[in-house]
């Protein structure tokens, strides 16, 4: 991480740590981002019990410094610029946490809850740096987490390749109709699922979406052939015609239900 990012990152675990709300405070690997990158931003996770102070206390908080503050409906997302950089800060209630690890690791009826939100969330709690702790509360989420059994990875599996197969269905659904609109919105989602339902096989947590091409090569269970199958996918060279794209796309998805 560069100097003046570790910087920016200490002084706002300073502000935020002196607020007795304030549970603990994590970074996301987006700050290992050069801060040219147009991916780059600051982001912190705070987690925190009861009530934070509201917007316009917490924009002064923040510094005389601060450049474009806005914040999300409620209190769960602030953005600003610092000398153009970009800072997110997100607040998580500890209680709405605990919530859901509770339905994920105490049985599976409950699953289909966090079906269309995914395991996104649970990547950022496992693999976020801590900056600021004040109890061992995040630990203790950490170890739940790392503790689900393979019940609940098989039962997420199942979740994402049911959904996989529909995707399949509507892709050729779409190229039978000549529908070029409903055909692109079709591919991009049936080859999310598709690294979903391999993170499943694999037992990860899903990452941010642009980490997922390069985390599902690197992923030990793939179909034979998935790599060069999938950046085929991509590519979208003119040879490869909506009919031959998906022909692939039923030949990865075939592969990936055998394994």
């Amino acid at each position: 991480m560069k100097y003046k990012i570790q910087m920016l990152a200490e002084r706002f675990t300073g502000v935020l740590s002196q607020w007795p709300e304030v549970e603990c405070v994590s970074l996301t690997e987006s700050a290992q981002e050069d801060p040219l990158d147009p991916y780059f931003a600051l982001i912190l996770d705070v987690f925190y019990r009861g009530a934070i102070p509201d917007p316009e206390a917490r924009c002064r908080w923040y510094g005389d410094d601060v450049v474009g503050f806005e914040t999300s409906g409620g209190i769960y997302k602030d953005r600003f610029l610092i000398k153009g950089l970009p800072i997110r800060l997100e607040y998580k209630a500890t209680q709405q946490i605990d919530t859901v690890v509770s339905l994920v690791s105490t049985g599976l009826e409950s699953l289909w809850l966090i079906k269309d939100s995914g395991t996104y969330g649970f990547y950022r709690l496992i693999q976020g740096e801590l900056l600021f702790c004040r109890t061992d509360w995040i630990e203790q989420i950490r170890g739940r987490l790392l503790k689900l059994d393979d019940a609940f990875w098989v039962r997420m599996r199942q979740i994402y390749q049911a959904k996989m197969e529909h995707l399949l269905h509507d892709l050729g659904a779409a190229f039978f109709q000549g529908d070029d609109f409903n055909y692109l919105v079709s591919s991009a989602l049936f080859i999310k699922t598709v690294c979903l339902t391999l993170f499943c096989v694999n037992h990860r947590f899903e990452p941010s979406h642009r980490a997922y091409y390069t985390q599902v090569l690197e992923l030990p269970v793939l179909p034979e052939s998935f790599r060069a199958q999938l950046a085929t996918f991509l590519r979208g060279e003119p040879e490869l015609t909506n009919e031959r794209k998906y022909s692939l796309a039923q030949r990865i998805a075939r592969n990936i239900v055998a394994l």
